[in-house]
């Protein structure tokens, strides 16, 4: 610690620059991590303290071990190299500090020492005017959350899932805001979650467009093979719904039952209506994929049918060919002592036979639904 007071007193404190050729943050200097550092404030009974000036992480923790209150640093896509100044200045555990830099990671609460490390998958709905088998229905993100006593640190990944406007919701409700950086941990998860319900809402106007067109009466003419196409492709966005919100079920039930230092016992209640939210879309997505199966089922059913309907229409057709083809071929063997050759009505009096026998076998496979 007499050294930490040692490089204070030396190195001057400055502020972040916002320009890109910026390196990366040092903790034996204070300007952090310009390309990573999105938003970095102090906050003390609920209301911001900085104004909209950026901080340095380094300046924003020495203002809250000397005057009280807690700080939210937002990052998006942080180097090891960037996050490495971060992570030493607020004792971050190095398996939590891997796993926010790589991303790609399960949605979990891990609990250390003296902070929680929180992973959130986001979802956004990518709009389209019509499902194809190459649309991309979801696109996904991350949101990894450092909780500690008085300091709340966000890594973002992904183009998608910004919390500028939640900052700014939560910095008009003070009340709230004072009950420290487990506010703002419960904050985000009911904002995840929230975006996952209308995610839902929408994949659900999805799959009600294709259940129509697969049991539409007018599919017959549609043409083949893009119903189990665009099925597939829906059921594949569904599962990395599935993935996103069925491992966060258990985290949010920890958060919300069981009593946890760095969360505020007033905070912990609001986990609960977050828990309840992410349950009943985890049972919507459990839903989506069997009903999905199910379709998919009842379009391929389809499709044999109709192959087998088409394959009674060429054999029906094949069995009337087959009568004349059978009359040439007798008639084209050339023998000298043919049946009715030598008569005078002889070729239409057979003619009219085949015919005749050709129609009947043609009112017969009608009648039976084969034609």
């Amino acid at each position: 610690m007499s050294m930490i007071r040692d490089l204070r007193a030396v190195v001057r404190p400055s502020r972040i620059s916002l320009r890109k050729d910026s390196g990366p943050y040092d903790t034996t200097r204070d300007p952090a991590t310009p390309s990573a550092v999105v938003d970095c404030a102090v906050y003390r009974d609920g209301r911001r303290l900085t104004g909209d000036e950026p901080l340095t992480p380094h300046e924003a923790m020495r203002r809250v071990r000397r005057d009280g209150g807690f700080t939210w640093i937002g990052l998006h896509e942080p180097t090891e190299a960037e996050f490495a100044g971060i992570a030493s200045e607020f004792g971050l555990h190095p398996l939590a500090v891997e796993d926010a830099v790589q991303a790609h990671q399960r949605p979990k609460l891990e609990r250390y020492d003296d902070s929680l490390f929180t992973v959130f998958k986001t979802m956004h709905y990518i709009e389209h005017d019509r499902l194809t088998a190459n649309s991309e229905v979801v696109e996904t993100g991350e949101v990894m959350c450092f909780t500690g006593r008085d300091f709340l640190i966000t890594v973002r990944h992904g183009g998608q899932g910004s919390l500028r406007a939640l900052r700014h919701r939560l910095q008009g409700d003070p009340e709230l805001l004072a009950k420290g950086p487990s506010a703002v941990l419960h904050a985000i998860a009911d904002h995840v979650v929230d975006g996952y319900i209308a995610v839902a809402d929408a994949v659900q106007d999805d799959i009600d467009e294709v259940e129509t067109e697969v049991f539409s009466p007018g599919r017959k003419g549609a043409p083949r093979g893009t119903g189990a196409g665009r099925i597939y492709q829906l059921k594949r966005e569904v599962l990395e719904f599935k993935r996103a919100v069925a491992p966060l079920l258990r985290p949010m039930q920890l958060l919300s039952e069981r009593p946890m230092r760095l969360v505020d016992p007033d905070i912990q209640k609001y986990f609960r209506d977050v828990a309840d939210h992410v349950a009943r879309v985890h049972e919507q997505v459990i839903g989506f994929d069997e009903l999905l199966n199910s379709i998919l089922q009842a379009n391929l059913a389809q499709a044999s049918v109709a192959q087998n309907e088409d394959m009674r229409k060429i054999t029906s057709w094949a069995a009337i060919i087959a009568v004349p083809t059978m009359v040439c071929g007798m008639y084209g063997m050339n023998f000298k002592y043919m049946p009715e050759t030598q008569w005078k009505y002889g070729y239409p009096v057979v003619m009219s036979i085949t015919v005749a026998i050709c129609l009947g076998i043609h009112r017969t496979l009608k009648r039976n639904g084969w034609l």
